[in-house]
């Protein structure tokens, strides 16, 4: 009900409610993320576009499920999938788990029982992501490299990974990006800091979320933190992938230096390239997220409710136990 407070789950139980919700929901539209990966990848130069090493040229999200589908059979719009929902899970985990850590310890030291407000919010958001990414991001690179591999040199997690290592800047290479990532968690921050500010709007005092609400909360705030950072995604796929063949396989160095080449060679829109998959994935995969974030925390509440319920009629049980036992033993002289 309105009127009753919600349960709160610890920063380990939310971590794991958040973690299992995006691999859920990500799981679902993997394809998507393939297609947005390989649109965001490809370059054109001026005087045409550029297929390296056997790579297809896409004109559409719809184009390049078609031609993915056609050359690789329906498996290849699942490639790299594993490593993909490995980075999805442990980023999220991350996330979710120190968003909870900080926030508490906001709540605690402004001894306060209000929400924060939108700029605290952001600023909690902004300091989880910092944080999940700084030990989740060579997953996103060893991933973004399986999804950009040629049909003929497709690789595994830990091959690739390997490969990164050994052709570039050795093992801070897995770490490439890392400073657009940073940069990005501005991303989840309006994502999550949206979610909260529309939860109070649109369902004012409701603790409990019915499925459709939580999906439409989601994507709403998704669609707003995607088109307010495309640019910045775009740049840290190009970082991240191999380097167009005009570099002379010279990797990029920084974001600025990405958006610099897309700019000159494709023009100013193409730091815009991908939205359409990059938006509907978002649309779906936080949908699906929050949804399901929303009905984990229930069956977690309920869990460590029956779990706490369980051990407390144990240590009841021990402990009438060892009185029956101690009033068995008594001397009859003290009974």
């Amino acid at each position: 009900m309105a009127g009753q407070s919600k349960p709160v789950l610890s920063p380990w139980g939310s971590a794991v409610a958040g973690a299992t919700g995006a691999v859920l929901a990500n799981a679902m539209v993997y394809p998507l993320d393939l297609v947005k990966t390989k649109l965001q990848v490809q370059v054109k130069e001026k005087n045409g576009p550029v297929k390296p090493d056997g790579l297809e040229h896409y004109e559409s999200t719809m184009d390049a499920i078609t031609k993915i589908a056609e050359k690789e059979g329906y498996s290849g719009l699942y490639s790299g999938m594993a490593g993909a929902l490995l980075g999805v899970a442990s980023t999220n985990f991350a996330y979710f788990y120190w968003y909870s850590v900080v926030r508490t310890l906001y709540m605690a030291s402004a001894k306060s029982t209000q929400a924060p407000g939108t700029a605290i919010e952001l600023t909690l958001g902004a300091v989880s992501g910092a944080v999940a990414q700084i030990f989740t991001i060579p997953v996103a690179v060893i991933t973004t490299r399986q999804q950009t591999q040629p049909k003929g040199d497709k690789k595994g997690l830990i091959e690739t990974g390997r490969e990164v290592v050994e052709s570039e800047d050795g093992w801070t290479g897995l770490w490439r990006g890392l400073k657009a990532s940073l940069i990005l968690v501005v991303n989840p921050a309006i994502t999550y800091g949206a979610y909260q500010r529309l939860r109070e709007v649109l369902f004012p005092g409701k603790n409990n979320l019915k499925p459709w609400e939580a999906f439409l909360l989601g994507a709403m705030s998704k669609a707003l933190a995607t088109i307010a950072t495309q640019p910045l995604i775009v740049a840290k796929v190009g970082l991240q992938s191999r380097p167009p063949p005009s570099r002379n396989g010279k990797p990029f160095k920084t974001f600025g230096e990405v958006m610099k080449h897309i700019v000159d060679n494709e023009g100013l829109f193409s730091l815009f390239k991908g939205i359409g998959p990059q938006i509907l994935k978002g649309l779906l995969v936080q949908g699906l997220l929050m949804m399901t974030k929303e009905r984990m925390e229930l069956l977690f509440i309920i869990l460590f409710a029956y779990l706490k319920n369980i051990k407390k009629d144990k240590l009841r049980k021990a402990v009438d136990l060892a009185a029956e036992k101690a009033k068995t033993s008594m001397p009859a002289t003290l009974k």
